[in-house]
Order: C-alpha cells, then structure tokens, then sequence
C-alpha cells in the first residue's frame, strides 16, 4: 500500500489560551498533573505507598469543557436547520456519510477580499479559472481568507471574506458537499453583516451562506488553519468529524495529503 509522501495540518490546536472564540464560547481545558491524582492510586491499590511508583508520580490528563463549535470541526447540515427545502429532517454529524471526507481538495484564496466582503458565485468562478480547475462532485473545496493572518489576535473572528448565498449553491449544485474556511465561520462575520443589516433590514442577509444549506444540505469546516501552505490543487483533504450522537457538529484533525 503507498501512503502519502507529505501530510500538511490544516487544523488549529483546540486552546483555551490562543483567543479563537468570543468570550461567551470559549473553551476551557483543566489540566490534572502527574501528582494530582496520587488518592486515586491509594483506593484502587490500599496499601499502595506512592513513593514506589515511578518517581512518585500518577497519571496527568485534562477536563475540557466546550462546544461542538469550539476548534476546528464541521457543521452538519443539522446546524443551520431542522428541515431541509423538502421538509425532510436535516441530518446531525454522526448520520453523514463518511465517504464525503476523504476526497480530493482544492483551494481558493480570497485574501485580498476586504474583511465582511460576501463572496459572489462570480468570484468563485474567476478564482477556478486563475487555478485552471473544473469542479467535480464531491470536490473538497477550501476557502483561504484574510482571516488566516488574525490567527491568535482579538480580530480574528470579525476578520476574513464570507461565502453567500449564491457562491456556496454554484459549489453544491455542482456536486461539492464538504466545504471548508479558515475564517472563524463560513459566512462573513457576524459584526459585518449586523453593520449592513442596520442599514438595509435585509434578513436574506442573515447567515446566507449557511442557510443556502437548506436548498442543498453540504457540510462546511470552520477555523482550519494553515491554507496558505497549500498549493490551488493536487491534494486530498481528510476531515472525518467526530461522531456525535446528534450532534450539529464534531471536531476534526483535517490534514491534506499529497502523493
């Protein structure tokens, strides 16, 4: 079997420190140290003196509190919506089919959109031309924004371009079902588009890009990281979600794979 030459992380870490998330969705890690749990040793093994484990220590591990939203992960069509355009019900993240996320990857680099710039499908197709690529169904497609760059400052959640409405149907009518962007959400963020709203009271505004979901249900990863380091094409993305009974979400380790 050949594995893959080079594997390149396109994952953020999940971080309680590095600011990713606004106050009230951060996450929280407590970290238990090697000498914090010596009285789980001593009821388990009575009798037990600690001092004879290897240099008196115990097991370290972490307590996590967070959301399914938290890190990088995909959204389930479930998210944005109980029902699809039909009626039907939208699936969670454990009922999505798993061959949607081992395939082939493309990039589209939109960082030189101004900040809460909504992607056209227009834009989208002058960005497939420049890397001379013709979609396929099932086609990965990464979204590489401005956003990258606000990585670890307080700016990064209202940093980085939006997919719409129409850009994110011209991708799932031509087959592409899992998506992805480095920005902290696949639509612009949210001050941006609140700005706008202000002024035009428009609700087809209002997460568009998500709810496009209805008319074709697709899957889309948020916060990735590290997509200036790919090339257009030539790669495969992996990005299967944790199975969350459910669940609107799971966390991913994506990783782009080349031969």
């Amino acid at each position: 079997m050949k594995l893959p030459r080079k594997i390149i992380d396109i994952s953020m870490a999940l971080d309680d420190v590095v600011v990713v998330d606004p106050p009230h969705m951060r996450p929280k890690i407590e970290m238990l140290e090697h000498g914090d749990d010596l009285d789980r040793y001593t009821k388990l093994y009575p009798g037990l003196d600690t001092d004879d484990l290897p240099g008196g220590l115990g097991a370290s591990y972490e307590t996590i509190t967070l959301s399914t939203h938290n890190g990088t992960h995909v959204d389930a069509p479930l998210h944005y919506h109980p029902k699809d355009k039909n009626g039907d019900d939208m699936p969670s993240i454990d009922q999505m089919p798993l061959e949607w996320f081992m395939r082939p990857g493309i990039k589209l680099d939109f960082r030189h959109f101004d900040d809460g710039y909504v992607v056209s499908a227009s834009d989208v197709e002058t960005e497939l031309a420049r890397i001379e690529h013709v979609l396929q169904p099932f086609d990965i497609v990464l979204v590489n924004t401005s956003a990258s760059e606000a990585y670890g400052t307080d700016l990064y959640t209202s940093s980085g371009c939006g997919m719409g409405r129409e850009a994110t149907l011209y991708l799932t009518k031509r087959g592409v079902r899992v998506t992805g962007t480095d920005a902290w959400g696949w639509d612009a963020p949210f001050v941006h588009t609140s700005k706008k709203w202000a002024q035009t009271k428009d609700p087809s505004i209002i997460w568009e890009g998500h709810y496009a979901g209805i008319e074709q249900p697709y899957c889309h990863m948020e916060k990735l990281h590290n997509l200036e380091s790919l090339p257009s094409k030539g790669f495969i993305v992996t990005c299967f979600p944790c199975k969350i009974r459910g669940g609107t979400a799971g966390w991913t380790r994506a990783v782009a794979l080349f031969d």
